[in-house]
Order: C-alpha cells, then sequence, then structure tokens
C-alpha cells in the first residue's frame, strides 16, 4: 500500500506531521508538500515557471508551488510508484461548503482523483491546532476503515472524501455523519489600508456566515458536535437544466 500525504500549510506544518503519524503502518509514506503556506490556492498549477522539488531534514519533499503543483508533480514523475491512495491535510481550519471551491487542502486531494486514485482531505473546524492529538486519532480510525479494502481490491472507481474534524479532546469518540456540503453567505466586504508609500491596498475579507446550514450539511453535523464526512465529485454540469439551456442556445 503506498500513500502519498499533501496538504496546503506547508511541509513545516504540525497537521501534516500529526497526518504522517495517522499514515503510519497502513503502508509506506512518501510526502509532497508546498515550500510555504498555500492556503485558498484552488486547483491552481503554476504553468509560468519552473518548479522546484527539495528533501527536508525529516524526509519529507517540499516543492516551491501550489498544493496540487505537489500532488500533480508526484503523480506525473517526482514519484517511482503511483500511490493507491492520496490524503491532503489536516488543515489549519474547516473547508466547509462553499470552502471547498477555494481549499487547497480540498484540491490536493482531488488532483489525486482526478488522476483516478482515491483521496481524503482532513480539516480541523478550528485554527489554532487544538487537541491534534484526537483529530490524530479520528484520521487514523477513518484510514484503518478504508485502507484495509484498498488493500484487498483497488478502488474501481475513485472516490474523494472531505473530512472535517471538531477541536475537541474528544473527537475520536464523537458521532460521524455523512453530509453534504453547506452554503454561506456571501464574502464580507474587502479591508482597505494604506501602504507605507501611500498606495491602497486591500485584503480579501472574511468568509461569510453558513447560510444553508440544516440538518444533513457538514455545517449542521459539525455545529452538533459530529465528525463530518462529504463525499465529493468534480462533475460541474447543470444536469437539471441541460434540455432548458439547449432550447434557448442549440442548435441542430
Amino acid at each position: 500500500m503506498r500513500i502519498l500525504v499533501a496538504n496546503d500549510d506547508g511541509y513545516l506544518a504540525p497537521g501534516l506531521a500529526a497526518l504522517v503519524a495517522a499514515c503510519e503502518g497502513f503502508g509506506s509514506i512518501d510526502v509532497v508538500a508546498p515550500e510555504q503556506n498555500a492556503s485558498g490556492t484552488s486547483n491552481s498549477l503554476t504553468l509560468n515557471r519552473p518548479l522546484s522539488a527539495y528533501t527536508a531534514a525529516n524526509g519529507f519533499r517540499y516543492v516551491n508551488g501550489t498544493p496540487s503543483d505537489c500532488v500533480h508533480l508526484a503523480m506525473t514523475g517526482l514519484l517511482a510508484h503511483r500511490p493507491d491512495l492520496v490524503v491532503s491535510g489536516i488543515n489549519n481550519g474547516a473547508n466547509m461548503g462553499d470552502d471547498t471551491v477555494y481549499s487547497g487542502t480540498v484540491a490536493a486531494a482531488m488532483e489525486g482523483y482526478l488522476f483516478g486514485v482515491p483521496a481524503i482531505a482532513f480539516s480541523l473546524v478550528e485554527k489554532g491546532w487544538a487537541h491534534l492529538d484526537a483529530a490524530q486519532r479520528v484520521m487514523r480510525d477513518v484510514l484503518a476503515a478504508l485502507v484495509p479494502t484498498l488493500k484487498v481490491q483497488p478502488a474501481a472507481a475513485p472516490w474523494l472524501l472531505n473530512v472535517n474534524i471538531p477541536n475537541r479532546a474528544d473527537a475520536d469518540r464523537l458521532p460521524r455523519r455523512v453530509t453534504r456540503l453547506g452554503r454561506r453567505h456571501a464574502s464580507e466586504a474587502v479591508i482597505r489600508q494604506v501602504s507605507p508609500r501611500g498606495d491602497t491596498i486591500y485584503w480579501i475579507g472574511p468568509a461569510g456566515d453558513a447560510r444553508e446550514a440544516g440538518e444533513g450539511t457538514d455545517f449542521h453535523a459539525c455545529a452538533s458536535g459530529a465528525v463530518s464526512i462529504t463525499p465529493l465529485q468534480v462533475d460541474l454540469t447543470d444536469h437539471a437544466n441541460l434540455a432548458t439551456w439547449a432550447s434557448r442556445l442549440g442548435r441542430p
């Protein structure tokens, strides 16, 4: 069993070390992570410059690029073998609802999924790494439920899971809910500042509050004290309205 581990907080992040520890004993582990924090980079690939890969003292490889770059390089030549599973995280903060569109953590897992490899993205609900040891136990339990099936029979079709873990000392004893993505309100207004040179600069505003957070959503599960596990897919097609658009814009 070969496991590829990535993240978006950088190769020195405590969450990456916790995920690697959670993977120990399930197979051989390769770590390829960004050199620096790359949160919010989504699925971006670096196409305007070459990338470099380095090896840290602890054996982790790191790349001067995005989370997607890391997994893409690993899948297309950096590693001598194809992984059987890609895991990403654990992120320093939640990736629920609309967050998944922007998340580098989810994107790293998704890159493996796009290459046909089962993948899991792990995130802590709150920032700060509180109760990381308990989150590590949750990650290990999730892997223990999935890895044996992959060892016996590789997945006929890849799957992609998004897991959000409350920062609690008893996280490994919490209920686990299989959920759908909720929705957030629009992001708050930009923050304007003046640089030392007198130029107006802008910071992207904080994420909006949960808008759709009813029962069955990832927001509701975590707010209720449960671990949220959301199966994701990449197909963005608006299947329900294909016929409507065909009648408006199609041409025989």
